[in-house]
């Protein structure tokens, strides 16, 4: 680094294995400061800040318009060494300048980075010196939003839905199901019990098939740019002409799938679990249930709350 200042860096304790942090949480590190040679100092000071921002570009003719948005959570300041108009003297020696923050104790969307936007959370340390450019060190930490099931009576709701439908052209006859699911919220890695009762009526044997997929949204100029993505898909055995079958199927989250988003403004992750039925020759029937993905189980008393409610259901 130039002039006297060999380091310049800032780091943070991590408070649980996976390295992860929620609103109201303390978060506490230390700024490091390498000097070759004694070193006057206007002002060292360290900010925690949380954002979201978006931005993607779209063709009208020849013409490329630019669509960007951001939001601000919060700035938090604080002074490790006070403006002296330069008169803050350092000496040559590796210095450590420990902080402490509390997370602002509201309402935060969880980090995330997409191809058009993020949700960010940082620790940037500023040194500033008279007649120089200030020197930054930046440290990001993930944040985690934490909702339980028991946070919104919509995430304990049983879901179910019922479709049929008359074939046409090569196939005749009719199929239909009446599929259930036994709430809308899902933790990371959680299998999602899928109960369908199908009846195929029809000339052709059917599949019944199974895709959960992303639904993103980026918000900008009163534009949204929508990104979807399959994240798996299942399928179940053939059934065949004129019969009628209950099958279940467990569909398991990926733990690498991201939670929900749905307390941004500019951003959305939200996903969705698709059912249809394969029949050749014909449009497919299809049944989607949303699905908010929470993060993964923390502890048993997320266990037994899920045991309870369950037997309830299937009692």
């Amino acid at each position: 680094m130039a002039n006297n200042i060999k380091s310049f860096s800032v780091r943070y304790n991590p408070i649980n294995e996976s390295n992860t942090f929620t609103s109201g949480d303390c978060i506490a590190g230390q700024i490091k400061l390498e000097l070759t040679k004694e070193c006057k100092i206007g002002s060292l000071c360290i900010k925690l800040k949380g954002k979201a921002n978006v931005k993607w570009t779209e063709m009208y003719g020849k013409t490329i318009v630019t669509y960007h948005n951001k939001e601000k959570y919060f700035s938090v300041k604080q002074d490790v060494i006070l403006d002296g108009r330069g008169n803050n003297v350092v000496a040559q020696d590796c210095h450590v300048y420990p902080f402490t923050f509390q997370i602002p104790a509201q309402d935060l969307p969880p980090s995330f980075k997409g191809p058009y936007g993020k949700i960010q959370y940082t620790l940037e340390a500023t040194l500033s010196r008279s007649m120089r450019i200030d020197t930054k060190a930046k440290a990001k930490f993930t944040l985690i939003h934490k909702p339980t099931l028991n946070s919104d009576p919509l995430l304990m709701t049983p879901q179910n839905s019922t479709i049929n439908k008359t074939m046409k052209l090569f196939t005749s006859g009719s199929v239909g199901m009446d599929v259930n699911i036994v709430r809308m919220g899902f933790h990371q890695g959680e299998g999602i019990k899928v109960v369908a009762s199908i009846q195929n009526r029809s000339s052709r044997e059917i599949k019944p098939k199974y895709c959960l997929y992303e639904k993103y949204s980026y918000f900008a100029k009163k534009k949204r740019k929508l990104q979807t993505k399959d994240i798996l898909k299942e399928e179940g055995e053939a059934i065949p002409p004129s019969a009628g079958q209950t099958v279940t199927k467990i569909i398991t989250i990926p733990s690498s799938t991201p939670p929900s988003i749905l307390n941004c403004n500019i951003i959305k992750a939200e996903y969705r679990l698709r059912v249809y039925l394969d029949v050749k020759y014909a449009q497919d029937p299809k049944i989607k249930f949303p699905i908010v993905i929470l993060p993964a189980s923390q502890g048993p008393d997320d266990e037994e709350q899920l045991s309870a409610f369950t037997s309830s259901i299937f009692a």
